[in-house]
């Protein structure tokens, strides 16, 4: 069964982690204006996930994933399955370490987002939903009014991307602490399919993706603090 994959997420002009095939949003504030809220989260290192009633989809959607690093997740689906109907969840699943090794993590998957239909629901509902289904969301960096100047929405994205992360982040090549991967600004209101690249944006650190093979080829499973 196909199912619709996430759309693109585009990155802040001044986000130094874009790549060849980025997208980036140059008419940002513009946008930005326009939000009665914003939501400040920390954007995790780790594979996209969708859960709906038809499985676990990893980023290509084309059919459920059934990778070795979402078994776990697979397992999880399996007993809300029947509970989402046409509701579609939408986390990071950092399970298999990629570029970052969290030290103090007490999960593996993660909330950003809930699609129902044609639309992506708003904050408020995408809380409720993570709870219900007693999954946990990404860290919340904090949720602040209409920005009204430029500068200081700028300021403070630089200041929440320098920081390390809320699990606590080293690189996984060197062992060394290290920033987060980066940041997500999202509007706090529901929005329709087809308008995430002006309701969503990114800023990644410089180089965060660091591995020098593809991590599928030589994964391995981040630890819990809880160990459970």
């Amino acid at each position: 069964m196909e199912s619709r994959k996430y759309e693109r997420t585009y990155h802040l002009p001044y986000s130094p982690g874009t790549t060849s095939d980025d997208k980036v949003q140059m008419d940002y504030w513009h946008h930005l204006s326009r939000m009665h809220q914003i939501v400040f989260t920390e954007k995790l290192d780790g594979e996209n996930n969708c859960l709906n009633r038809h499985g676990v989809f990893a980023r290509s959607h084309a059919a459920p994933t059934v990778s070795p690093w979402t078994a776990r997740l697979r397992e999880r689906w399996a007993h809300i399955k029947s509970d989402l109907d046409e509701l579609e969840i939408f986390g990071e699943n950092v399970y298999a370490v990629h570029s970052i090794e969290y030290t103090r993590l007490e999960d593996y998957f993660f909330v950003f987002a809930a699609r129902y239909r044609d639309q992506w629901l708003d904050w408020e509902e995408v809380c409720f939903y993570a709870n219900a289904l007693n999954l946990p969301l990404v860290p919340v960096l904090g949720v602040f009014p209409t920005p009204v100047d430029e500068h200081a929405f700028t300021k403070i994205v630089l200041e929440l991307a320098g920081s390390d992360s809320v699990f606590g982040s080293i690189d996984a090549n060197t062992g060394l602490p290290c920033r987060r991967e980066g940041v997500v600004v999202r509007d706090f209101d529901a929005f329709l399919v087809g308008q995430l690249s002006t309701h969503v944006l990114k800023y990644v650190r410089k180089d965060h993706v660091q591995t020098s093979e593809h991590w599928t080829r030589n994964w391995r499973p981040a630890r819990l603090i809880n160990h459970y």
